[in-house]
């Protein structure tokens, strides 16, 4: 590659800040830190306000995402977390209304299914029903980590290519990519 087009290649074509939202301990630090860092730590402590992690992802050869991720801390446990869901995703409705929230519902902890609160059809059915994708990761075991974030930010990345997502200068939940100067 020469110079000149090394130059002048986009760093990331759009920052897209995710905010993960749960209640607590149902592994939203565990996933980001798997995803972030490549690790699991098995004892860690629990999130206070809010952390901030970032990492550049390829989701197609030269179309790269930046992704602002805020951990947020959480109340309640389990199978309760499920069922807040809706109230959620609502909250988060409203802290950014007018503008579009896209959301993906990941349900964690896939390795421990000897202690499984939710069956897949389940929750597959709930994410149906609120038009959300769905899909069952460890933080554990690295299963579908990456992919979780990835159908995330394809989803965001085709709702921005169709139109359904408008930029908007004056809101900082996606960014237009950054190019280098030459």
């Amino acid at each position: 590659m020469s110079d000149m087009v090394a130059r002048s290649e986009t760093i990331w074509a759009y920052q897209f800040r995710v905010v993960l939202l749960g209640d607590s301990t149902v592994g939203k630090s565990a996933l980001l830190r798997r995803f972030t860092d490549g690790c699991f730590l098995e004892v860690s402590d629990p999130t206070v306000g809010v952390d901030f992690y970032s990492r550049l992802i390829e989701i197609s050869p030269g179309t790269r995402i930046k992704l602002q991720l805020w951990d947020t801390a959480g109340q309640e446990r389990f199978r309760q977390s499920f069922l807040h869901v809706v109230t959620w995703a609502e909250e988060a409705r409203l802290h950014v209304a007018p503008r579009h929230v896209s959301f993906a519902l990941v349900g964690q902890k896939c390795d421990l299914e000897e202690h499984r609160q939710v069956p897949t059809e389940e929750a597959s059915n709930f994410a149906r029903l609120h038009k959300m994708p769905f899909i069952e990761a460890s933080a554990k075991n690295g299963k579908n980590v990456e992919k979780s974030f990835v159908m995330l930010t394809e989803l965001i990345y085709r709702l921005i290519q169709s139109g359904d997502i408008i930029m908007d200068e004056q809101w900082d939940g996606i960014k237009c990519g950054l190019v280098p100067k030459p």
